[in-house]
């Protein structure tokens, strides 16, 4: 996909209002206070080696880190957000709202922007070595934990 299809793709979340109820939705989840996007996914297997998947990786880093420089010239500097903490804590038990529990599952950090009354978040999901690579944003009113 190209940074323009993720700048249509995140201006769509950010102006459509928030269900109800989480459902699925044709650019992924949504749910009471937040949209979650899947910009971009890689392959779901890995070599012996491990140099494909370190290749995608860092081609999915790049992708984010493309887009974070057309949103920082929109809406200014990130925050560079650790989603590390937010992990640990979820998985000692503390109830963590999505969408921040789902980002914290797969992913070390994430851009973030506040947009007037929402949050944007944007990072590359790796959930392992049996996962692939997913680009991700979510829109979200729910304060980041």
């Amino acid at each position: 996909m190209s940074t323009a299809r993720h700048l249509a793709t995140i201006d769509l979340l950010c102006a459509r209002p928030f269900p109800a109820e989480r459902a699925g939705s044709e650019t992924g989840t949504s749910g009471p206070g937040y949209h979650l996007a899947e910009l971009a996914s890689g392959e779901s297997f890995w070599e012996d080696d491990g140099s494909r998947r370190a290749r995608e990786a860092e081609q999915y880093e790049a992708e984010c880190a493309a887009l974070a420089t057309v949103l920082e010239a929109r809406w200014g500097e990130p925050q560079l957000f650790s989603l590390w903490s937010t992990r640990v804590r979820g998985a000692e038990g503390e109830e963590i709202p999505d969408p921040w529990r789902e980002l914290s599952d797969g992913m070390a950090h994430a851009h973030l922007w506040r947009i007037g009354d929402r949050w944007l978040a944007v990072g590359v999901s790796t959930q392992g070595e049996e996962h692939p690579f997913q680009l991700l944003a979510a829109v979200t009113d729910i304060d980041p934990p």
